[in-house]
């Protein structure tokens, strides 16, 4: 689904362990920086943020989406790049990691951004210890293109194929691209 103001307490909570820090690169926000960050990312037409649920529990009795939040995924358009995005997964929960949300999610974003916003190209850079998401990237088809020393991280890129996206993923996008109304 996509990331709404009120996911924003629960990504929060997750943004504060410094494990998913370290694994993210990303800093400690307060509660004020994660709002307004979300409030960004949901008007800027260059970033498409959705949020990861599990459908064990959203199919449970008295399951919401919130409780079944386990993560998100992220594509950003890269500037003068036309066709290029960076591509972001995280499996926050750990309780949910190793049950292929990753793997599914990240394909079904590849094949949104392949269709629906005409990508072909992607971009992903992972922390060089992140070894479970350089090993699903890899493969996925992305190819090591640089490593820095510097920020600890291995910059991959993979040129879209739409018929390996449509065989990986072969159901349709309705069925999963959910939008509430505003």
């Amino acid at each position: 689904v996509p990331y709404r103001a009120c996911h924003v307490p629960t990504y929060h909570q997750w943004m504060q362990d410094e494990q998913l820090q370290e694994l993210t690169g990303s800093e400690p926000l307060t509660m004020e920086e994660e709002v307004a960050m979300q409030k960004s990312w949901h008007e800027d037409p260059q970033k498409c943020t959705f949020i990861l649920l599990n459908r064990e529990r959203l199919s449970k009795e008295g399951g919401t989406e919130l409780s079944a939040m386990v993560g998100d995924t992220n594509l950003y358009l890269i500037d003068g790049e036309n066709g290029a995005a960076e591509a972001e997964i995280m499996v926050a929960d750990t309780s949910s990691r190793g049950l292929g949300i990753g793997w599914e999610a990240m394909l079904l974003m590849l094949r949104y951004g392949t269709e629906v916003l005409g990508l072909t190209k992607y971009v992903a850079k992972i922390k060089d210890e992140n070894h479970p998401s350089l090993k699903m990237f890899s493969k996925i088809g992305f190819i090591e293109q640089s490593r820095s020393e510097v920020f600890h991280e291995v910059t991959l890129e993979w040129q879209a194929q739409l018929g390996w996206l449509q065989e990986q993923v072969p159901w349709q996008l309705e069925n999963y691209v959910h939008v509430e109304p505003s």
